[in-house]
């Protein structure tokens, strides 16, 4: 078995108020660190005042309405900072970091570090190798045949996970880390001779491969939604963000 599927892991994931990366705003996020495979997940919670509108599209999702966040989050500029040290106190330690579509939530915590600490995810890493688990990106690959969509919700159905309280950052990184693990063991015969390292690299080959393939989708069928081939994060920011 490759040693990063039963060894430790980190999950990340945040709840936001919408789907732009570019202009939306983190509202909760969380860490949820594992030992080894089938020991006790650790989690880290923030909750966040995001100093903008919540919309009510956004509340009926994961729930926290713009008066709780007012009322029981925090500014945004000390979370941002213990999430990236967070993350990169991993990443310095060689941990793989689960992210279930990775190009949102670390494309949103980097515009966020932008935004309130005048700095960047990879300043954070100060060159450590930031390894990406993406169970979007692998299950899609290695199962890429299978009919439906493969939400997190999905996901966990077919790869027999629990998940409980979707749509809470920390139900929702610790259900992805779960099936991460899942994803490994059922095609262990495909993955064993790659370290996360490697399977890092081709990840991002394999999304920009399936960004291409999406974008060929909607272009025969009118649609003119683009499709960004970066992973595991989008590397600038419009200076109108």
């Amino acid at each position: 078995m490759p040693c990063w599927l039963e060894g430790p892991l980190a999950a990340f994931d945040t709840e936001t108020t919408g789907v732009d990366v570019e202009q939306d705003r983190i509202v909760s996020a969380a860490f949820v660190t594992q030992s080894q495979a089938g020991a006790a997940p650790v989690a880290t919670r923030w909750l966040v005042n995001p100093g903008v509108p919540v919309p009510a599209e956004a509340t009926a999702i994961h729930g926290l309405s713009e008066d709780h966040l007012q009322r029981y989050g925090r500014w945004p500029a000390p979370v941002m900072e213990e999430v990236a040290r967070a993350l990169a106190g991993h990443a310095a330690r060689g941990v793989p970091l689960v992210v279930m579509n990775a190009p949102f939530d670390l494309t949103l915590l980097d515009r966020e570090l932008r935004r309130h600490r005048a700095s960047s995810l990879a300043d954070y890493l100060g060159g450590a190798p930031l390894c990406v688990l993406d169970p979007w990106v692998l299950d899609k690959h290695l199962d890429r045949y299978r009919k439906g969509r493969r939400t997190l919700t999905d996901l966990c159905a077919q790869y027999g996970v629990e998940l409980a309280g979707a749509h809470d950052a920390a139900a929702d990184a610790t259900a992805a880390l779960e099936v991460v693990r899942a994803v490994g063991r059922r095609f262990a015969s495909r993955l064993e001779r790659l370290s996360p390292a490697e399977l890092h690299t081709r990840q991002a080959v394999w999304h920009a491969a399936q960004a291409r393939g999406l974008q060929a989708w909607f272009a025969r069928n009118g649609s003119d939604e683009e499709c960004d081939p970066a992973w595991p994060l989008r590397p600038e920011m419009p200076a109108a963000a």
